[in-house]
């Protein structure tokens, strides 16, 4: 087949990858490719792929509608250093689809408009989508068998595909939508505003029942769009699947955020299924194991290259830095290293900051119990709020590091040394981390949901927990990492038995990319 991925994100690309959504653009299209396929990935430019990828090739000029009137937009091909063949790597650029950080000007792939959400993506990647439907009708790019569309960033093809009368020759080829985080649905108002629905696209008429939000019916949902216009819809593991047919009920429970009757009628249509995405196999064996003292000094390096981004000394930098040299000193690698590298958000972290049955927030009473036993390593960035509690605890814990920024080679560090990975996440899609640290031979605690689930088996290639209530999980999860780092600490064989079946466990891109032949891709009947 010739398949066309249409996504923001594509982490082949220099630059080109934010969060999961990129490593499935950059693994599973070579993937499809060996299975005999022609795959093109196409995303916007964001003002800066087309210049940071030097080997680049300038393609078609070419116009389009959008707001009423014409536009141009300029096609490149780009040539990455990881090519495969059969893939082919495009970008859309127009002034338009830039959106630079107000602080330091550089241009960016997702802004944060905490007053108007979602309104300076959705004007970009409305046009974006517009561009995109020109190139396919007018035969730029294709011909194609096959539409694969990724979150609500290009949604709106499949609005356009169903309503515009110069994109109805879409409908001919089958559109598949992958949903890769449910919390994040695009939701803009139909008019009355720079960033709406008819503003993007007047004079196209179209069923409000078909692009409406259940609970705001006076906004487009764009999730929603891709769910209900698409020919097949599909989740990043068959678990979350399942728990999106239900109504969420949080902070216990997050399942279909309002969009749950329209996951429930796709599936009784056979319209949804859940895939879970692989993982790569061969990368971790280039990287040399650093031993621990390597790998403080590591950090130590990424922590004052980070404090050099900012104007003044930041705290959490101070902080980890002073707690790394005082580990140097101990001239000895602790009993056991836990693990946690993700972004600092709600999703992945309510279960350290919420209180448990002992009236203390989870993540305290674990690093309590842990004492002179271990340390825990904590890499990542996000909300300010998470940010600022993890630099109290640790001012206050010597057995606490928190890394607050960003690396590839501090990630994979911590992958490779550590001895137990925490992801209690409140919800996980599928999940990127736990498999990584898993591949390593590093057994991971994760909270029973999702992707996590449909990975990690308890006491078997790692230990999961569940819980109906928050006060629940929160106990359960500190009980279970107790328990991890007492067998841990015994030398048990039973732990050595779960580090090798963790190493053990394989989900390869390979297995993913033959069941979106056979369930996704497959012929109508």
């Amino acid at each position: 087949m010739n398949i066309l991925f249409v996504s923001a994100e594509n982490g082949t690309l220099k630059g080109g990858k934010v969060g999961g959504v990129g490593d499935v653009l950059e693994y599973l299209p070579p993937a499809l490719a060996e299975l005999g396929n022609q795959v093109i990935v196409l995303t916007p430019s964001h003002g800066f792929l087309h210049r940071l990828n030097s080997e680049t090739r300038p393609l078609e000029s070419f116009a389009f509608l959008f707001r009423g009137y014409e536009h141009r937009a300029q096609l490149h091909e780009i040539f990455p250093k990881k090519n495969h063949v059969g893939v082919r790597h495009m970008v859309v650029d127009h002034p338009l689809l830039t959106s630079p950080d107000p602080f330091t000007g550089q241009p960016r792939i997702y802004t944060d408009d905490p007053q108007t959400p979602f309104a300076t993506d959705a004007n970009r990647f409305a046009l974006f989508c517009a561009a995109v439907s020109e190139t396919i009708v007018t035969g730029l790019i294709g011909p194609f068998d096959r539409i694969h569309l990724h979150d609500w960033h290009t949604a709106l093809i499949a609005f356009l595909r169903q309503f515009s009368p110069n994109f109805y020759a879409l409908k001919s080829i089958p559109t598949v939508y992958t949903i890769h985080n449910l919390g994040i649905q695009g939701v803009r108002p139909l008019r009355g505003h720079s960033s709406s629905l008819e503003s993007w696209f007047p004079n196209t008429a179209y069923d409000w029942e078909k692009v409406a939000d259940p609970r705001r019916p006076d906004c487009i949902n764009i999730m929603a769009v891709g769910i209900r216009l698409s020919d097949m819809v599909h989740t990043v593991s068959p678990s979350y699947a399942s728990e999106i047919q239900e109504p969420s009920r949080q902070p216990e429970f997050y399942g279909g955020e309002g969009l749950e009757s329209d996951l429930k009628q796709a599936s009784a249509q056979g319209r949804l299924a859940g895939i879970l995405n692989g993982c790569d196999y061969d990368e971790f064996n280039e990287n040399p194991v650093r031993n621990y003292f390597e790998i403080l000094s590591m950090f130590k390096s990424a922590v004052l290259e980070w404090t050099g981004m900012k104007g003044n000394l930041d705290t959490a930098h101070f902080i980890s830095y002073a707690r790394l040299l005082e580990m140097e000193k101990r001239r000895k690698a602790p009993g056991i290293i836990m693990t946690f590298v993700g972004r600092v958000v709600d999703q992945k972290l309510l279960l350290f900051s919420s209180v448990g049955s002992d009236g203390k927030p989870g993540l305290e009473t674990v690093l309590e119990s842990l004492g002179d036993k271990g340390c825990l390593f904590l890499l990542g960035s996000g909300d300010p709020s998470y940010e600022t509690d993890l630099i109290r605890l640790s001012s206050r814990y010597e057995n606490m590091i928190f890394l607050n920024g960003y690396s590839d080679s501090c990630a994979r560090a911590l992958y490779s040394i550590g001895n137990l990975f925490l992801m209690p996440s409140s919800y996980e899609p599928c999940g990127i981390s736990q498999l990584l640290a898993m591949r390593e031979g590093q057994p991971c605690v994760v909270h029973r949901v999702g992707g996590l689930k449909d990975t990690v088996e308890h006491r078997k290639n790692g230990f999961s927990f569940g819980g109906n209530t928050l006060e629940d999980q929160v106990d359960n999860f500190v009980k279970t990492v107790i328990d991890a780092i007492s067998l841990k600490l015994s030398g048990s064989l039973e732990w050595e038995s779960i580090r090798r079946n963790a190493a053990a466990t394989r989900f390869t891109w390979r297995q993913t990319a033959q069941q979106y032949m056979d369930i996704l891709y497959r012929p109508k009947k």
